[in-house]
């Protein structure tokens, strides 16, 4: 009980952006994107130029730079490509973060975000993605509705670039699999795009070992900032040489304040900690 009353001092502050006697620094992204929570969200608008929630039983909460980031690159592609269908995006993160059941074991702390596929018919023409369409190694599939459809390359490549290349967030991940990132790798470099673009966007993309190869969809993920970290926000990630440090280690990472007050109610002894 008492560790139920502990977690939700900290819980319940946290949904209020209200410090907590026991933790009056943490806020915004708390702990790692599997196992935190989040405070201070934004929601993104249900649409805006260039993207759309793809349903409204989607949780849509993030942090602020993450629903920032979101609304430039889908708008640089809407402005570099006229008439291109709305990027479609699913979950973010619910407004107070923790898990979203049963669907995801991440997309807990606000740096999460999932975008569908551009798609364009067999001609190329632009159009809607009617849901997590799987593209083969050929760059096509098979929409819901039994069409075939093409994924797009140029609008998807777009994207990525406006991901990697913006001022409103560091980007750390976009899980996406091998072949699709293969395809866009190689149209980037048929467009003479700058090298260390492209090798950013490289180490960025991988396709994850631990889950789904994201042949239907784009997962992507912001890193923390380097003031992010005294307040709780944690890894999830590599630290890529252009996402800045904290100045210094912090000592109390968060999943550790986590663990303490969510872990087995078992307390050892007094004279065992002693002992250590």
């Amino acid at each position: 009980m008492k560790r139920l009353l502990l977690a939700g001092v900290l819980l319940g502050s946290a949904a209020c952006s209200t410090p907590s006697a026991m933790a009056p620094g943490l806020h915004g992204s708390v702990g790692v994107p599997h196992n935190g929570f989040l405070t201070g969200a934004k929601e993104l608008p249900s649409e805006g130029r260039g993207f759309k929630w793809k349903s409204s039983a989607d949780h849509h909460w993030g942090l602020p730079r993450l629903v920032a980031l979101i609304e430039e690159a889908a708008g640089r592609v809407d402005e570099a490509r006229p008439g291109t269908r709305p990027v479609q995006v699913g979950d973010l993160s619910a407004q107070f973060g923790g898990q979203l059941m049963p669907k995801h074991r991440s997309h807990r702390t606000g740096r999460d975000v999932d975008m569908l596929f551009y798609v364009t018919t067999l001609e190329g023409v632009p159009v809607a993605n009617d849901g997590f369409v799987k593209i083969g190694p050929d760059g096509l599939g098979v929409s819901n509705a039994g069409r075939f459809v093409r994924f797009d390359v140029d609008r998807q490549w777009l994207l990525i670039r406006s991901l990697v290349d913006s001022k409103h967030a560091h980007v750390q991940w976009v899980f996406v699999s091998r072949v699709l990132e293969a395809l866009m790798v190689e149209h980037a470099l048929a467009l003479g795009e700058p090298a260390a673009l492209i090798q950013k966007a490289q180490q960025v993309m991988q396709q994850p070992g631990d889950s789904l190869p994201h042949d239907d969809h784009i997962h992507v993920r912001v890193a923390c900032e380097a003031d992010e970290y005294a307040h709780g926000c944690e890894g999830g990630g590599p630290t890529w040489a252009w996402i800045p440090r904290p100045a210094k280690r912090v000592e109390a990472p968060a999943s550790e304040l986590l663990e303490a007050l969510l872990g087995p109610t078992v307390v050892p002894e007094a004279k065992t900690v002693a002992a250590k």
